[in-house]
């Protein structure tokens, strides 16, 4: 598989991510007054964690195999969302294992996803402003390069922040069960 059919269906996945993401997080405020919507997230709000290690293990995985194996180098803000994403990893299978954890792991989650959103948000502001706007004065590739592009505004960070979102909205629910 080419590297722009890679991006093109992660791409495709991420669309597919806020969508659901909006949906939720509409369900989450709205299931209080409409009770019946509570059928919907009841599967989520059950194997939430579970759903957050595998999102994770594969949000891992696409970086590793990007950086890794394509040899795309990630930029300093790259690796800032790394730092809040890899050790969620942990975290979910922690708590996929001791069900006394899970309370705990959907609050680190949420914590570790909302500072994940701050640096890739702003990452992702880097790249769709023009260059040398906002600053970025580490070494090593640029933070404002956009290494590629699908829809006019899914980049790398934009999936970051996207994986974030729907990772908050979905421990939400895990909070609300536990």
């Amino acid at each position: 598989m080419s590297v722009e059919t890679l991006n093109y269906i992660l791409a495709l996945g991420t669309i597919a991510m806020q969508v659901v993401t909006a949906g939720f997080l509409a369900i989450y405020f709205l299931s209080p007054k409409y009770p019946d919507l509570g059928e919907i997230i009841a599967p989520f709000e059950r194997w939430g964690i579970q759903f957050g290690l595998l999102l994770s293990a594969l949000g891992v995985a696409i970086t590793l195999y990007y950086s890794e194996v394509l040899g795309i180098e990630p930029c300093f803000l790259c690796w800032w969302q790394r730092v809040f994403l890899y050790p969620q990893v942990v975290i979910f299978g922690l708590a996929a294992v001791r069900p006394g954890l899970v309370a705990s792991a959907a609050l680190y989650s949420i914590w570790l996803s909302a500072i994940g959103i701050v640096f890739a948000a702003y990452h992702h502001m880097m790249q769709m402003f023009p260059e040398g706007t906002l600053p970025c004065s580490q070494s090593g590739p640029s933070c404002a390069k956009i290494t590629f592009i699908e829809f006019g505004y899914i980049t790398y960070p934009m999936m970051a922040l996207s994986l974030f979102a729907f990772l908050i909205v979905l421990m939400l629910f895990v909070r609300r069960r536990v």
